[in-house]
């Protein structure tokens, strides 16, 4: 079998290529955020995967390694909650160690970061992201259900920080009708620490969400909103595929960023694999179905056999979802996959 290590990295159909893969390792959460994981959907009976359907550390080693074979250079710890996943830091020990890999990130919703932060560092993590949709604490229950203390999330990023993460970056989804009016506040609460609050457009991923474009809080209307009380300076990206506009506070050091999946697609520049936390490959946050990797590893196959298969999966991916919303060939109405089981 033809060897394709060498041919890095791969391109897509559309000529997008493989560089960054987002690992959920943990399908559960802590949390029962109403844009992600609705209460009223996932209830004390709701049937999460088992402990033995979920790829093992060594199975995500190993998978990572032929990634980075086909270009990958940067991965994205997620979950549901990645700090679930019992000694996830010996994962991130591992994979610091692969010679290819840039830079590992973590998104969290940050309850258990002070208790992990220390250990993470110290294996090796290089990044963090913080999920936190408002610093209003009766808010703040609303958005995750009712689960969880702000309070203690506020002493996760700060324990970060302290550790020697810097620029932890602060994730806000933005529903209209619910915590918009978040805006200025977290910009005021974080400004001059260091950290970058990014606004996100709530969008349709998954279909228990019973996502609606009139809930969309979209860029333009942010920066406005931003502008009223600080000049803002548009920033450059900081690699290609970047999905965030960045922007900084004249004068000072704090950074905003805007991603803008619903009225300002990002989709060309797409350079993410997503790989589930039960082994199954997805090309697109939006897709409905992905290929089940897990198997090939567990019947026994070849590197080179799996390593093929994948590359032959990118090159054939087509999927610009978000371009396509509302353009005649777009389809909003097909299963597609929740985001609590592939990361954001």
């Amino acid at each position: 079998m033809t060897n394709l290590s060498h041919l890095t990295p791969i391109r897509d159909h559309l000529g997008r290529p493989l560089q960054d893969l987002r690992i959920s390792v943990m399908d559960r959460c802590n949390f029962r955020c109403i844009y992600c994981m609705p209460e009223e959907k996932f209830h004390s009976g709701f049937n999460f995967l088992n402990s033995n359907e979920r790829l093992s550390f060594d199975e995500i080693y190993r998978l990572t390694k032929l990634f980075c074979d086909l270009g990958i250079k940067k991965i994205r710890i997620t979950g549901g909650e990645p700090l679930l996943r019992v000694n996830l830091s010996e994962l991130i020990g591992d994979l610091s160690n692969i010679d290819k890999i840039e830079d590992i990130a973590l998104t969290t919703n940050g309850v258990l970061l002070k208790k992990y932060a220390e250990e993470l560092k110290a294996c090796g993590l290089n990044r963090i992201t913080v999920s936190l949709d408002s610093i209003d604490p009766d808010q703040f229950k609303i958005m995750t259900g009712g689960r969880g203390n702000l309070e203690t999330v506020l002493q996760g990023i700060n324990e970060a920080l302290l550790v020697g993460f810097e620029k932890v970056k602060i994730n806000a989804v933005l529903k209209r009708g619910t915590n918009e009016d978040q805006i200025i506040e977290m910009v005021d609460h974080f400004n001059g620490q260091s950290v970058i609050i990014r606004f996100i457009e709530y969008m349709d991923v998954g279909n228990l969400n019973e996502w609606r474009l009139d809930e969309t809080v979209g860029s333009d209307e942010i920066i406005k909103k931003l502008s009223s009380k600080w000049k803002l300076e548009q920033l450059d990206k900081n690699y290609e595929g970047e999905t965030a506009e960045r922007f900084k506070i004249v004068d000072t050091e704090t950074e905003i960023g805007l991603i803008s999946s619903v009225t300002k697609p990002f989709c060309g520049a797409c350079t993410r694999a997503r790989l589930s936390s039960d082994g199954k490959l997805y090309n697109c946050l939006f897709a409905s179905q992905g290929k089940d990797i897990r198997h090939w590893i567990r019947s026994g196959e070849s590197d080179d056999f799996i390593r093929n298969e994948i590359a032959s999966i990118w090159k054939q991916r087509k999927d610009r979802y978000s371009e396509l919303r509302y353009s005649e060939k777009g389809d909003t109405t097909s299963e597609k996959v929740e985001m609590h089981y592939i990361g954001g």
